[in-house]
């Protein structure tokens, strides 16, 4: 039986997605990426802003259209949007065969079977009924909509090895589930649940594993990492877990997504000074900088202590490279708290930057705000604060002109002859990328040093030296 699956969203989702993959190779499904030779799709869904929403439905409506031209027998939705909307799917799409929810990953096969078992399309064996009945949360009284919803702060840590899809080289370490900041427009803890972090020792006994498959970039991820162990260990662990992770062989480069501010400590920043492999990168979500709309939105910093911790960063780690979000229209914003902000902006001048406009996701205490702000005015404002941006971008990207830097290679350009590739300072997907000519050959995931000759927008141009890294 083939199984095809789409991942949705973000990086997070991605390892949940890599984890289920794991589980259907290890019962014995074969997986494809044709949707037309699929006896089953699986799509890991998100629904963290509206756009984001609207791609899921889109996706599970695009993909139920292979039960009329294909083989397709079984469509599942799982993560976020099936979670979150589990009713509205079950009466809007009736083309959805099963549903599984955020904290229920670890029972994908199980689905998978009993779906295609009801469709005709395969059987269960005499052990896979056997469970059944030891676990009868995955039997559900109309066989045909085995869906799957655990408590919400269950944490799934299944026995097995995840796929990775994402090149070998380059891997994504989920640290912990959850949010429990509770910010005023976000429903993600309603969604994924409480804060519950990974047990430190699964985490770098599968970093050492993704090591063994060719990992050389290990990048963290969370609603929010600089709270890691707090649950668990009653403190805030992240700089211990960074040193084992470092410990680990193979691994080159380690990258931190996803810091909030009021976090990071002294001995977080100490640690990413002192260790080699750690990326001098930081992810530091701040959303806006007008005191009055930072309390509105529920988060934890003033302006004022978002500069004095920028300011300590940048003088403990003179070449750290700073990305971060921002929202903008978020409801009782005024143009006087945008202006705050795009002061804000030119002032720190941020190495990365991704502005948002406020999206109005129901449920959340910013969404039953009478003084919503105009989608119109929400857009101007996000291209004023892009444009300061990309001028700052460009700036800072002239200035590393003659500098010799460290870059990951991740593919060629065959007709131009030239290696692209990023460094340090870039996050896949995200961030830019650098450029190479050389006469080597060389394969993804090699790192080797570079000297930049030009830079062209939010990108660099660079030869790259003989010797491999």
């Amino acid at each position: 039986m083939n199984i095809c699956f789409i991942s949705l969203g973000c990086d997070k989702n991605l390892v949940d997605s890599e984890v289920m993959l794991g589980l259907l190779r290890d019962r014995g499904y074969s997986l494809t990426d044709d949707e037309a030779e699929a006896d089953a799709i699986i799509i890991n869904t998100c629904c963290f802003i509206h756009d984001a929403k609207q791609e899921s439905i889109e996706t599970i409506l695009e993909m139920a259209e292979y039960k009329k031209t294909g083989r397709l027998k079984a469509l599942i939705a799982a993560g976020c949007l099936a979670q979150r909307y589990r009713e509205e799917i079950r009466r809007e799409i009736p083309e959805v065969d099963a549903l599984i929810g955020t904290t229920a990953i670890d029972a994908v096969a199980d689905v998978v079977d009993r779906v295609l078992a009801a469709s005709g399309a395969g059987t269960l064996s005499a052990d896979r009924m056997q469970a059944e009945k030891e676990c009868p949360e995955i039997r559900q009284p109309d066989a045909a909509f085995p869906d799957v919803f655990r408590d919400i702060n269950a944490l799934p840590l299944p026995d097995t090895r995840r796929v990775n899809t994402t090149g070998a080289y380059v891997s994504y370490l989920k640290i912990a589930e959850g949010c429990s900041k509770h910010c005023t427009y976000c429903a993600i803890p309603g969604i994924r649940g409480d804060y519950r972090s990974v047990p430190m020792e699964r985490l770098v006994e599968e970093a050492e594993f993704l090591a063994e498959g060719g990992t050389q970039e290990l990048i963290l991820v969370a609603q929010e990492t600089t709270l890691y162990g707090s649950d668990l260990y009653g403190e805030k662990k992240l700089p211990e877990l960074l040193k084992k992770l470092c410990a680990v062989d193979g691994i080159r480069w380690i990258r931190l997504l996803y810091c909030y501010p009021e976090e990071i400590t002294p001995e977080l920043i100490r640690t990413i000074k002192e260790e080699p492999k750690l990326c001098r990168y930081l992810d530091m979500p701040v959303q806006h900088a007008s005191d009055r709309v930072l309390q509105a939105m529920g988060r934890r910093t003033s302006r004022a202590e978002l500069e004095a911790l920028i300011a300590e960063l940048r003088r403990e780690i003179p070449d750290i490279a700073l990305r971060t979000t921002l929202i903008t229209g978020f409801p009782g914003e005024t143009a006087e708290d945008h202006e705050l902000l795009k002061e804000f902006v030119r002032s720190m001048r941020f190495e990365r930057l991704g502005v948002f406009p406020y999206s109005k996701e129901e449920g959340t205490p910013a969404a039953r705000r009478k003084d919503q702000v105009p989608k119109r005015v929400k857009t101007a404002r996000q291209k004023e604060l892009m444009a300061i941006q990309q001028q700052i971008a460009f700036e800072n990207a002239e200035r590393m002109v003659g500098r010799s830097i460290e870059v990951m290679i991740e593919g060629r350009l065959v007709e131009e002859d030239i290696y692209v590739g990023r460094s340090r300072m870039d996050a896949p997907k995200i961030d830019g990328y650098v450029f190479l000519s050389t006469s080597r050959e060389y394969i993804s995931g090699e790192i080797v040093r570079a000297e930049i000759t030009d830079a062209r927008g939010y990108d660099l141009i660079g030869r790259a030296e003989d010797k491999p890294q």
